[in-house]
């Protein structure tokens, strides 16, 4: 049995509570534990990027640039991981290049190391931008395929995908299996292939919604997969990820042993246990296998930001519904994986054809943008009754989204003024303007407090 060393990139401080409760966990959780989490021997440390940063400044009134220096400052033996959404940043649309540049160049000088870079369309060209600049930066680029199953998605699509990213200078391939639909066999195959075919360490990311993240794992690692992801056990399955105790378990004493003691994982999961009481109120209720996913492939922290959603509006009666609606407009919208920004695209619009009682009664703006080409080149056509009746006669776009967008960071940098007292204050400005300026008026009056580390 060939292999080598599993290398483990835990998800603690992201995806686990992104996944388990809707991104609710605050700094001051995750800085007592960071020593202990530091000594373990990871290979890297999942702790900033997708969420968090909409929801630090927005729901829990800390700026996520803080976050990430005050880790950084407790890491000293670990890497440090973030989700860059390509073209997206980790905001909701696309932007300028010379916003990507100062945003990859801000994150790299406050203590990122690794980037995973993904597309929610798996269009290249969204990627190739923010992978020169982690690579100009000095950083690893881990450019990211987004998994799903559709008519139009197999292996070798996904082969291809790896292979435009190699050539625009990925370090290391990611399948980012954001609704745990990979099957332990398609895992196999498609890790093989890319280990054949592209050459590049592959880094296997599965989620446990379906019940299958384990076995994929598994057969991904026997398949040449060098770098897993997990979450510390108090924190994982569910909606989450594989546990991080149960992989080093599963690989000891063999050729992919990770070297990792579960003795100290023991002790964080104990702490970790802890934390997630403290915040019960936002927990997902799919905490069990949901094999749902399957027919409407709805990524974890997609399923608890609709079920957030419909509670807040009295309907969630409606859920099923809602569930059972999203697959058909998935089609109409030329089947995109299902992650942000597009799970949130096609979540909203299927919960309005709901709620409304009348399919696409009304469009939202973001849905129209994706059926104009705004978000990049969709591997399937879209349904061109849907397409027509949202452009109203207007002519969708052919060229890469951000080629149309003009510099933006001077107009912005005048626009918030001394508000901000930094480009970092300026960058997230840019990535959530209303949220930002009231977050930095609240600071103004000394009503943020300033995380101590």
């Amino acid at each position: 049995m060939a292999g080598k060393k599993v290398k483990i990139t835990d998800t603690v401080l992201r995806d686990a509570h992104q996944s388990l409760l809707s991104t609710r966990m605050k700094t001051e959780d995750m800085l007592p534990i960071a020593e202990k989490l530091d000594e373990v021997g990871f290979w890297s440390l999942e702790m900033w990027g997708g969420a968090t940063f909409d929801t630090c400044l927005r729901y829990l009134r800390e700026d996520p640039w803080e976050r990430l220096r005050a880790l950084r400052k407790k890491f000293k033996n670990t890497k440090l991981q973030m989700l860059l959404r390509g073209q997206n940043i980790v905001g909701y649309r696309h932007y300028p290049d010379d916003v990507l540049e100062a945003f990859i160049e801000r994150a790299a000088a406050n203590g990122i190391d690794v980037f995973r870079v993904f597309d929610a369309l798996n269009d290249v060209r969204n990627m190739q931008k923010a992978i020169e600049f982690v690579k100009k930066y000095g950083k690893i680029a881990e450019g990211s395929i987004s998994y799903t199953i559709s008519p139009v998605h197999n292996n070798d699509y996904f082969v291809k995908v790896a292979r435009e990213l190699a050539e625009v200078g990925a370090d290391i391939i990611c399948i980012k299996d954001m609704a745990g639909l990979l099957t332990p066999y398609e895992a196999e195959d498609l890790v093989s292939k890319l280990v054949k075919e592209v050459g590049l360490p592959v880094h296997l990311h599965s989620h446990c919604t379906s019940g299958l993240a384990h076995m994929s794992l598994l057969k991904g690692i026997e398949a040449g997969a060098e770098h897993i992801d997990t979450a510390i056990s108090s924190l994982s399955q569910g909606t989450s990820h594989p546990p991080t105790e149960s992989m080093v378990a599963a690989l000891k004493d063999t050729p992919y042993d990770t070297g990792l003691d579960i003795e100290l994982l023991g002790e964080i999961a104990e702490y970790f246990a802890n934390v997630r009481e403290k915040y019960k109120e936002f927990e997902s209720r799919f905490v069990g296998v949901d094999v749902k996913v399957l027919i409407y492939q709805v990524p974890g922290g997609m399923m608890s930001n609709l079920e957030t959603q419909l509670k807040a509006q009295g309907m969630i009666h409606k859920l099923k519904e809602v569930l059972e609606e999203i697959p058909r407009v998935r089609k109409d919208l030329g089947y995109p994986p299902l992650v942000t920004p597009t799970s949130q695209i096609v979540g909203t619009q299927a919960t309005i054809n709901v709620l409304m009682g009348k399919r696409y009664a009304m469009f939202t703006k973001e849905t129209i943008n994706l059926l104009k080409g705004m978000y990049g080149r969709s591997i399937a056509p879209f349904d061109p009754e849907v397409q027509k009746a949202a452009l109203k006669g207007e002519k969708p776009i052919e060229c890469r989204p951000a080629d149309l967008l003009p510099p933006e960071l001077d107009k912005l940098k005048k626009e918030i003024g001394d508000l901000a007292k930094s480009l970092e204050d300026v960058l997230s400005y840019a990535l959530f303007p209303q949220v930002a300026k009231e977050f930095f008026e609240l600071r103004e009056k000394g009503e943020i407090t300033k995380i101590e580390y």
